[in-house]
């Protein structure tokens, strides 16, 4: 059993290394940052936490790379479907957190499914468009598509979490554009989304405190929700860090900076704005790099994987990391609406974390077995 774990030495040589390292300093540059957002009031219980869940997270990369990433295909189905019984028990046994019915609790432990969702549609829609032979526009193909990626969807927009569902769309998006679908039916997917976002703000299905996250960033300042509050503590937070940051100190026992003190669960959607407090622009612009540099490898691994399952996979992740990062730093910064999405690598949360460290295993698995250039 354990031989079947045991890497050959010519696949740990095809690892990626250059991406792998990426993924872990951005991990560890996280968890230090939590611990200065929260080690006022809380010491190392966050930063502790966040790391024993690293920890386990690499555990599940190893898994993950072990195996030939094919072997996935078989077993695509099992995984869909076993997380869509989890976003149906979650809808009635659920656990709610800041509005949403999202969370299924083990004893001190958390889990949220539509993190595990994220993975199951990539990996349904891999699986089908390997089938299809990468045939999108066959009208019996695309509604086939359609139909498993609106399933996990669906739960979760009644849970309510729109961060979460627009995650999913967007893989989608990326998944569909990258597989050849016609720009037309794109664009008309596009239009029938926009009109049903319209009808359903105006028909009261949706919760006022949902609006309000949509709304508040337009004006924060006039929005006396928590929404307006959390968005106007982290733009005077950013714009108090300047150019070069207000230095972090790791010597006395309080939360480093404003955002600590003034946002409240800074180490989990707005880190971003504690991040370009201490280190100001170029901190923030350094973390930005990192993370391009993080996508570009990925990409390259994507148009070199040797089937179309494989590139399919990595798309549905890169799109999952491109929205994550546009979203999360774009509502910290006032130019997007406040939708509750976690900073990949970066943001307090154990299913986050062990789904992105997950996430970027199987990209690298896909770079240990490549062949051939797909697109």
């Amino acid at each position: 059993m354990f031989k079947k774990l045991k890497l050959d030495t010519k696949l740990i040589k095809e690892i990626d290394k250059t991406l792998l390292i990426c993924m872990i300093l951005l991990t560890l540059y996280g968890i230090f940052n939590i611990y200065l957002c929260t080690k006022g009031d809380y010491g190392f219980f966050f930063a502790k936490r966040q790391f024993m869940w690293f920890l386990i997270s690499m555990v599940a990369l190893y898994l993950v790379i072990t195996f030939d990433y094919t072997f996935i295909m078989n077993y695509a189905p099992i995984i869909y479907w076993g997380t869509v019984v989890l976003l149906i028990i979650t809808r009635f046994a659920g656990v709610v957190v800041n509005g949403a019915r999202g969370w299924l609790r083990f004893g001190p432990i958390s889990l949220q499914p539509a993190e595990l969702a994220k993975l199951g549609i990539i990996f349904m829609l891999a699986k089908k468009l390997e089938e299809m032979d990468g045939q999108i526009n066959d009208v019996k193909n695309f509604f086939t598509l359609v139909f498993y990626a609106a399933i996990p969807v669906l739960f979760i927009i009644i849970q309510p979490d729109m961060g979460m569902t627009m995650v999913c769309f967007f893989i989608v998006l990326g998944i569909f554009f990258i597989a050849g679908l016609d720009m037309r039916i794109i664009g008309g997917g596009l239009l029938s989304i926009v009109l049903a976002i319209v009808i359903v703000w105006n028909s009261g299905l949706l919760p006022s405190y949902q609006k309000a996250r949509f709304t508040g960033f337009l004006n924060p300042a006039a929005d006396d929700s928590d929404t307006g509050y959390h968005l106007t503590q982290s733009l005077i937070s950013i714009g108090s860090g300047g150019i070069l940051g207000s230095r972090p100190s790791i010597k006395n026992d309080s939360s480093t900076g404003y955002a600590a003190q003034n946002v409240p669960e800074i180490q989990t959607d707005f880190i971003f704005a504690a991040i370009a407090e201490q280190y100001g622009f170029l901190g923030a612009m350094l973390l930005i790099v990192l993370y391009g540099f993080l996508i570009y490898k990925m990409i390259a691994i994507a148009r070199t994987s040797k089937d179309l399952f494989g590139s399919i996979i990595c798309v549905g992740i890169i799109s999952y990391f491109l929205h994550a990062i546009l979203q999360n730093i774009g509502m910290t910064i006032g130019l997007l609406p406040i939708t509750g999405i976690t900073l990949p690598l970066i943001s307090y949360g154990g299913s986050s974390l062990l789904t992105t460290i997950i996430s970027v295993g199987l990209v690298l698995n896909v770079g240990m077995r490549r062949k051939k250039i797909y697109f």
